[in-house]
C-alpha cells in the first residue's frame, strides 16, 4: 500500500490543505476559501464514491446510472466555469463528443470490459480530461472574443460570415487548452510518472504492462481533449455558447 489510511494521513492532509489556503490568502490570490472547500468536498466525495463503487460494480443499471451522474456533474461544472448564463448546458456536447466514441471503441474492441471495476476509472479519467479541455478552450475563446471584439467587427466589415470572423480570433487561444495534455505526454517517464503507471506497479503489474496502460491513457486523453476543444470552439464561434456581450449580433 502506497499510503496507510490512518490518523497520520488525515493530519498531514489537513496541514497541506491549510497551507495551500493560507498561501493563497497571504498572496491575495483570491482563492483561499475555494481551496479549503474543494479539499473538504474532495474528501467527502471520495469517501462516498469509494462506498458507491462497491455497489455499482455488481449491477449494470447502477453502473450506467453512476457513469451518467459523472457525466452530468462534469457538464454542470464545465458549463458554469465557461459562462454564467443559460448557454452553459452546451458544454454537454464537447464532453460527450470526446468521451463517447473513445469509450465505445474500447468496449467494442474488448480492451475494456463492461465491468465497473474497469469502466468507472477509465471513463472517469476521460470525462475529467474532456471537462478540463472544455473549460480551458471555452474560457480562452470567450476571453479573446471579449478583448478583441473590434477584430471580429472588422472581419464582418470585410464580408466574413460571423462564424468565420469569430473563429479567426478564437481558434488559436482555444487550442492552448491542449498544451497541458501535450506536455504531460511528451514528458511522461522523464519528468513525471503519472498515476496509472504508479498504480499498476503497486498493483503487481510489470513495468512493461504499466507503461502500456499509461500510454493508452495518455493517447486516449489526447484524442478526447482534441475533440472536446474542436467542438467547444465551434460552439463559441457559432454563438451557441457565449457570455453576455460576446453573443453574435442579430442576424449574424
Amino acid at each position: 500500500m502506497l499510503l496507510p489510511v490512518n490518523l497520520t494521513l488525515g493530519a498531514v492532509l489537513a496541514v497541506l490543505l491549510a497551507a495551500a489556503a493560507t498561501v493563497a490568502a497571504v498572496a491575495h490570490l483570491g482563492r483561499s476559501r475555494r481551496i479549503a472547500v474543494a479539499g473538504v468536498r474532495a474528501a467527502v466525495q471520495l469517501a462516498a464514491v469509494s462506498l458507491v463503487i462497491g455497489l455499482v460494480v455488481e449491477s449494470l443499471p447502477l453502473l450506467l446510472g453512476f457513469l451518467f451522474l459523472m457525466y452530468a456533474v462534469a457538464v454542470r461544472t464545465a458549463g458554469r466555469r465557461v459562462t454564467p448564463n443559460g448557454t452553459w448546458w452546451w458544454a454537454a456536447l464537447p464532453i460527450a463528443a470526446g468521451v463517447v466514441p473513445v469509450v465505445a471503441a474500447l468496449l467494442l474492441t474488448g480492451l475494456v470490459p463492461v465491468k465497473g471495476i474497469a469502466l468507472v476509472p477509465v471513463t472517469g479519467i476521460l470525462i475529467g480530461g474532456a471537462l478540463t479541455a472544455t473549460v480551458l478552450g471555452g474560457r480562452r475563446a470567450l476571453d479573446e472574443l471579449a478583448q478583441r471584439r473590434g477584430e471580429v467587427e472588422a472581419g464582418l466589415a470585410l464580408g466574413l460570415p460571423d462564424r468565420d470572423a469569430r473563429m479567426e480570433v478564437a481558434r488559436e487561444p482555444a487550442s492552448d487548452a491542449l498544451l497541458p495534455g501535450l506536455d504531460q505526454t511528451r514528458t511522461v517517464g522523464l519528468v513525471t510518472l503519472p498515476g496509472a503507471f504508479v498504480g499498476m506497479l503497486l498493483g503487481g503489474a510489470s513495468p512493461v504492462e504499466a507503461g502500456a496502460v499509461q500510454l493508452f491513457v495518455l493517447v486516449a486523453l489526447m484524442a478526447v481533449q482534441a475533440v472536446a476543444v474542436a467542438v467547444v470552439l465551434e460552439l463559441v464561434a457559432r454563438g451557441r455558447l457565449h457570455r453576455d456581450g460576446t453573443e453574435p449580433a442579430a442576424g449574424g
